[in-house]
């Protein structure tokens, strides 16, 4: 048996042993889950009160298809928009109205304002980047990459010292994504890194936030290394997904190639306490090989 057979094989146990993501024993629950999703089977011509309900796993509309139970089983793989149907050359009604809903909920998702007692229900401290509001943050990018002096303050008077590791929840573009994955992905991050006996900085809310602010902090605290969490652009599928960048030596100007990502952070996706386990080790082997982004796999071949 060779190293890829091996592999697969201790693979394979793991599954059966572990079917689903598991943190310390007891499933992973989001802390806003949402609508709930319906799992039973719909049938063209059902009458359904709210779409957003229907689990796209489970949503099959094409009449008289062949091999249903076949298609349906590689549909429960896959959110995306599989034998969705039509009606003559158009789509089916019910597949353009759940089009429409996730469409609206992706346009809320970035239009919408994280809550103003989010940061201080939290523990976090909240500070504002140059942009004065969504709209000046969705049309100047720039703006939400850096600080005033106010702001600078802020950080300074929050974060003493130099951290080792400095956490930044950051609203991004999508404000629905922070509010139902950072903290438990927070949490479990902090837990990781304690465990390591890594030191933490005062964790940071940023609102209209981009990644590169996370630079900016790293300018004004001079920390060894940032993690900023940042809503992610909705898409179809979900309105809540959020993405890691974790930046060795954070500075302005650094090369965004220089960057470590874990993205997909939602329900549907790698689950917020599960990913916060995992950047924990990554932050620790970032640290241990001093690079991130392309810097931390050149260094691991080398």
């Amino acid at each position: 048996m060779n190293k890829q057979d091996l592999s697969a094989m201790v693979a394979e146990i793991l599954r059966e042993l572990h079917p689903e993501p598991m943190v310390k024993g007891s499933e992973y629950k989001p802390s806003n889950p949402g609508p709930e999703q319906k799992d039973e089977q719909y049938h063209d011509g059902d009458f359904v009160p709210d779409v957003t309900q229907l689990n796209l796993r489970k949503l099959y509309l094409v009449e008289q298809g062949e091999n249903e139970d076949a298609y349906r089983k590689m549909k429960e793989k896959t959110p995306a928009r599989l034998g969705s149907g039509r009606a003559g050359p158009r789509y089916k009604t019910l597949t353009m109205l759940r089009f429409r809903a996730d469409h609206a909920a992706a346009q809320d998702a970035v239009f919408s304002q994280v809550r103003e007692e989010f940061a201080g229900e939290n523990g976090l401290v909240e500070v504002k980047t140059r942009c004065k509001d969504k709209e000046e943050y969705l049309t100047r990018p720039d703006y939400g990459r850096s600080f005033d002096e106010e702001n600078q303050q802020k950080i300074r008077k929050a974060v003493t010292g130099t951290p080792k590791v400095q956490i930044v929840v950051g609203d991004g573009l999508s404000s629905a994504a922070i509010q139902a994955n950072a903290m438990d992905c927070l949490a479990a991050i902090t837990d990781g890194l304690k465990a390591r006996g890594i030191s933490l900085g005062q964790s940071l809310f940023v609102r209209y936030c981009r990644v590169g602010a996370g630079d900016a902090v790293g300018d004004v605290t001079g920390c060894e290394l940032v993690c900023v969490l940042v809503g992610e652009r909705p898409g179809l599928v979900t309105d809540k997904s959020m993405s890691a960048y974790i930046t060795y030596q954070p500075r302005t100007g650094v090369s965004e190639s220089a960057r470590t990502v874990v993205s997909n952070i939602h329900a549907q996706g790698t689950p917020a306490v599960e990913a916060g386990a995992y950047i924990a080790e990554l932050i620790e082997k970032i640290r241990k090989n001093k690079g991130s982004g392309v810097g931390l796999h050149l260094e691991e071949k080398g």
